[in-house]
């Protein structure tokens, strides 16, 4: 049996007033937030997936500005590995188009609120991903190489 992690892209894109954009989706049975985020597709680069990805979850254009990070996690419902490069970004503006089917909802959300609330993430990198990035450093886009 080969093992085989799942590549994900996710963008934690701030606003001017220090906001940050979420999406509210339905995840086994419950409806969770998460950065725009999903599953690289073959034929793209990184780059072109959290944008395609932000852009179909949240019906935003945004211009990714750096890398946040690399992440490996592990599912502890299905034992699923997945490498999330997390990408930062500012919006630019906002289309008139329907979200994915499994998005309910589009949020601006403070730091604050989404960490008040824990059972609603979809994963521990949701905060991790939020915090990292207010931490920082937000690496240069050049060090992902397509």
């Amino acid at each position: 049996m080969t093992w085989q992690p799942h590549i994900t892209v996710a963008t934690v894109i701030e606003d001017d007033e220090g906001r940050f954009l979420f999406v509210e989706e339905h995840k086994g049975g419950r409806l969770v937030l998460n950065q725009p985020a999903g599953h690289f597709e073959k034929g793209e680069t990184l780059r072109e997936a959290a944008l395609r990805e932000t852009r179909e979850e949240t019906a935003w254009e945004v211009e990714l500005t750096g890398v946040v990070g690399i992440y490996l996690y592990t599912a502890p419902h299905n034992g699923v590995t997945y490498q999330r490069v997390c990408f930062s970004a500012r919006p630019l503006r906002r289309h008139d188009h329907p979200l994915d089917r499994d998005i309910t909802a589009t949020h601006w959300l403070t730091r604050d609120a989404v960490a008040a609330d824990p059972a609603r993430w979809r994963s521990d990198l949701v905060l991790r991903c939020l915090d990292d990035y207010l931490a920082g450093p937000v690496y240069p886009l050049d060090v992902v190489r397509d």
